[in-house]
Parts: structure tokens; sequence; C-alpha cells
């Protein structure tokens, strides 16, 4: 990882794009996410994404037909394996994405990294992102957060999406918030409704006052 240069105009105190993860098993909204981010922050600030699909670049080419970025500032990796790898073990394929994007847009102010659908235990590496986001959904069941594991409890940020279709699948928030609080401490989550863009407010607070300052 290129080694964090001081510059007190940039996120962190760091001169590269900050990198921000996007995790969470398979239709829990990782892609959703990573389109809002963009349709939010696009007028702010300069940024990219890169996707990671097992044998497709299927959610590069969501985030291309919603027109959310120019087509060269986003990057489909196709990871040909278990994802967990190609954002936990062997990054090199995200970094060499990486490296394009910041050699083609020198003013990236930031990169999402969207991870393939994984399992409560995927986590990303530090040497590929500064912070990720772990996308579970209610859909999924309340029991979700209770279930614990390596992304539920140390994200930077848990957001539990979806929270519109609670009163349809029997989900209860509140048993989601207290053992999502049990599970992480004083680290955040947050609720959201990622596609009516409910949440929204509490999702840009976290990031631009905790890592873009803008």
């Amino acid at each position: 990882m290129q080694d964090p240069t001081p510059d007190s105009s940039f996120p962190n105190s760091i001169k590269r794009p900050f990198r921000l993860g996007i995790g969470g098993p398979v239709g829990s909204g990782k892609t959703m996410c990573v389109l809002r981010l963009c349709q939010w922050l696009k007028e702010e600030i300069s940024l990219a994404v890169i996707t990671n699909d097992i044998y497709t670049r299927e959610d590069a080419e969501f985030l291309l037909r919603a027109n959310v970025l120019p087509a060269d500032r986003v990057r489909g990796v196709e990871t040909g394996g278990c994802p967990h790898t190609a954002i936990r073990d062997d990054t090199s394929m995200n970094m060499a994405a990486v490296i394009d994007l910041e050699t083609h847009y020198p003013d990236l102010k930031l990169i999402l990294i969207e991870s393939g659908g994984d399992n409560l235990s995927a986590t990303f590496s530090p040497e590929l992102v500064d912070a990720y986001i772990y996308v579970i959904d209610v859909a999924e069941g309340d029991k979700i957060p209770r279930k614990g594991g390596p992304a539920i409890r140390t994200s930077d940020l848990l957001l539990i999406n979806k929270t519109e279709l609670a009163p349809y699948v029997g989900a209860d928030l509140e048993v989601m918030a207290r053992d999502a609080a049990i599970q992480r401490g004083s680290r955040p989550f947050l609720f959201a409704d990622l596609k009516s863009e409910k949440g929204k407010e509490d999702l840009m607070h976290w990031l631009k006052h905790e890592y873009l300052f803008i």
C-alpha cells in the first residue's frame, strides 16, 4: 500500500484517494449503497468505483446502466474464485485496478471498492481499504446481527438495509438494534432503506465527518 503522506487538505491526512470498502451478503444492497454514494457525492468530490464479481462484471454493468459515473471511472474485477480472497488475502487484482484509476485520475479523492457477495466472515484487508461498510438487510431475518462474525463485529460501519421490508418479513428492528449494539460495542451501526434513500443523512454524516471531512 502506498505510504500515507501528511496533507491537511486531504481525507484522514493522506495524500492518495481514500479507499472505502463495501461488503455484505448477496442481495443485501451493496451495489445500491455504491450507487447512492456516487449519486450523493459526485458533485462534491472526484470519485471512482471498483466492483468485484466472480465470473462477470454484473455489478459494474448495473452502475454503468444507471449512468452514475462516467464509464472510465468504473472498473469491474472478475475474481474467478472466492470473493473473500480478492478483498482480504490476495488483493493484487483490486490493487491493480486502484493503481490504474489513480494513474488516470490524479484528482481522485475517493475510491469505493465493492466486494462480491460474501458471508459474515468476510473482511477487507487494511492494505486495500482505509475503512469499510458492511451491509446486511432485514429480509435475512432479525437474527443476523446476533450471529456475529468478524464483519458484523469489526466493520467501521454496520448498515442494516431494507428497513421498509421489516413489517412484511417479521423482522423486529428493536431486536436488531439491541443485538448490533451487543456485538459491536462502541462501533457505529445505522438503519437505512437505500432504495428509497431513507437513512441518507445519517450515512452521509458518518462518511463526511469521520473520513472525508467535507
